[in-house]
């Protein structure tokens, strides 16, 4: 199980880059390693994709050197392997998985942090939006413990940080209330998370966070969700996006049913703005618009 707030999947750890190694410590220092990246190193493909507090992954090899393949089991990927999404880890981010205990909750801030106790010392800060934890007990003083992987002894955080994990599908207004809140968040090749994120990524967490599992990348996506004709769209749909004779390289949440003259609206993690927007698009995103999607 990840037991950092925010572990990074990586391609190979020969394509790690020295301004990468905030990113691979525990705890490990997320926030600080983007605002490192420049503009180029922000979208280089060595990263694959993120892992929050608490995923279950199958490690398929260990290094000497502390590196750790895995098939991360809570993002599919039906492409790259049935099991998941496969990539490389430092191993130092990963503890025993434990058999679940306690009501499932789900952290419902942009970034909040574990402590000690009720109002104590940070022991593992940056944990994320869409992270799922079991409480363990009561709240106290408006606190909540959860257990947290590699951790003996329960950890606590704000009561008002959390939600009660979700059992039911959700609705629209939901969707649309959840990904209004990643406005802003800035762009990430391979990022799942509220410090950075990609267009499959957000797409992918906001629905995590409203109990639906979806694939990681924008193509599995399409596929896994049930299109829609173009015209009959509506708010918490998706756009798919593709070039002529090429995979879908773009997805985006509707916003707005489509108006006269094919005006449409969606909220999308946006590779020209380098931030999550949310507009009406543009002619050259529309000339590469090729679908709508259900979920």
């Amino acid at each position: 199980m990840v037991r950092v707030a925010v572990a990074t999947l990586w391609r190979s750890p020969d394509e790690v880059r020295a301004v990468d190694a905030p990113a691979l410590g525990a705890p490990a220092e997320v926030g600080a390693w983007i605002a490192g990246l420049d503009a180029g190193q922000q979208v280089d493909s060595c990263v694959l994709s993120q892992l929050l507090l608490g995923e279950r992954v199958l490690v398929t090899e260990v290094r000497p050197d502390g590196w750790a393949h895995v098939v991360a089991l809570e993002q599919p990927s039906a492409r790259l392997d049935p099991r998941g999404y496969p990539g490389w880890l430092s191993a130092a981010q990963l503890a025993p998985s434990t058999a679940a205990r306690g009501t499932p909750v789900v952290v419902d801030a942009r970034v909040t942090a574990l402590r000690t106790g009720p109002g104590g010392c940070v022991v593992l800060p940056g944990v994320v939006l869409g992270t799922r934890l079991a409480a363990a007990g009561a709240a106290v003083d408006g606190w909540r413990p959860v257990h947290a992987p590699g951790y003996a002894d329960p950890l606590w955080l704000p009561a008002t940080h959390l939600a009660t994990a979700p059992t039911a599908p959700p609705d629209v207004a939901q969707v649309a209330a959840l990904a209004a809140r990643l406005v802003d968040v800035g762009y990430l090749w391979g990022g799942l998370s509220a410090y950075g994120i990609d267009c499959s990524g957000l797409v992918h967490l906001a629905w995590r966070r409203l109990g639906v599992r979806l694939p990681r990348d924008a193509a599995d996506q399409a596929v896994a969700t049930r299109p829609v004709a173009l015209g009959a769209e509506r708010p918490g749909d998706l756009y798919t996006f593709a070039r002529p004779n090429e995979r879908i390289h773009h997805i985006g949440i509707v916003t707005a049913a489509p108006r006269r003259h094919d005006e449409r609206r969606m909220l999308h993690a946006c590779f020209r703005h380098r931030r999550v927007v949310e507009e009406r698009l543009p002619e050259e995103r529309t000339a590469t618009l090729v679908g709508a999607h259900r979920i």
